[in-house]
């Protein structure tokens, strides 16, 4: 179905693979515009509950953009790189109404960095390396790295590494709150499966909700407060919130069904 990506359905989680373990699983315009696709079928498919993103192999999980695609862009090039990237894959994944995380599985760099924020949360593996090293091409993040990366980590970090392009190992990540969990290679994909599963017993309009105002209120939007209150309103509305109050005064576990 896909040529750069895997794709597995377990449990509800959709285990998305960037396949290209010979070029680092580095991001083309194929996986860009495959990468569309998949998450296009998240948001439409009522089977698929949460995602994960990966990388194929031990090394990397995506070590950046392609760089042979660059050689030619020139201005207008880089914008619309840089706009379609954002449509297709970067914006869709932040403002997913489902969970998305990502499993870093190695080198997350430049636009891997920017694929792996993008997601709700990360968790990495003991060998993962984040960076942007795109000043060392004479390039900015374009996949929403200065955005994103100041949000996550605060100012001045996210200043110098973006100045210095230096890497970061996946503990200091961990200390500056880009990554929740690490853990050894062989267990990244069963944690990140674990905590989807969690979350996938919750209600999932909440779920939504919730990533909603999380994406607002990172984005510093002056609605977020009023948005809240009135998401929270909209959650009374609900078959899940009558079942969620009831479960709980009947001291039993709820099912949510998503209504």
């Amino acid at each position: 179905m896909y040529q750069t990506l895997l794709t597995e359905l377990d449990n509800g989680t959709l285990v998305i693979t960037i396949n290209r373990p010979d070029k680092m699983n580095a991001l083309n315009k194929d996986v860009i515009e495959e990468l569309g696709k998949v998450l296009d079928e998240v948001y439409s498919n009522a089977e698929i509950k949460a995602a994960i993103i990966t990388g194929a192999g031990e090394k990397a999980f995506v070590a950046g953009a392609d760089i042979t695609e660059f050689s030619e862009l020139g201005h207008d090039g880089g914008m619309a790189l840089a706009a379609k990237g954002a449509k297709l894959v970067f914006d869709k994944i932040e403002n997913a109404p489902k969970p998305v995380i990502a499993a870093v599985n190695g080198f997350s760099l430049g636009g891997g960095c920017e694929l792996a924020m993008a997601c709700h949360f990360r968790i990495a593996s003991e060998n993962a390396k984040f960076g942007q090293p795109e000043v060392n091409l004479g390039l900015i993040p374009g996949y929403g790295g200065t955005q994103r990366m100041t949000q996550l980590i605060g100012k001045s970090k996210a200043m110098e590494l973006m100045m210095t392009g230096d890497m970061i190992a996946a503990d200091e990540a961990k200390a500056l709150g880009l990554v929740n969990h690490v853990l050894p290679l062989a267990e990244l994909l069963a944690k990140a499966k674990e905590i989807l599963q969690k979350i996938q017993a919750k209600a999932p309009v909440a779920v939504s909700k919730i990533i909603l105002c999380v994406n607002e209120a990172a984005r510093g939007e002056k609605e977020g407060f009023a948005n809240e209150i009135k998401r929270f309103g909209e959650c009374f509305a609900t078959e899940d919130m009558v079942e969620g109050t009831t479960a709980f005064l009947e001291k039993r576990k709820a099912i949510f069904k998503g209504k």
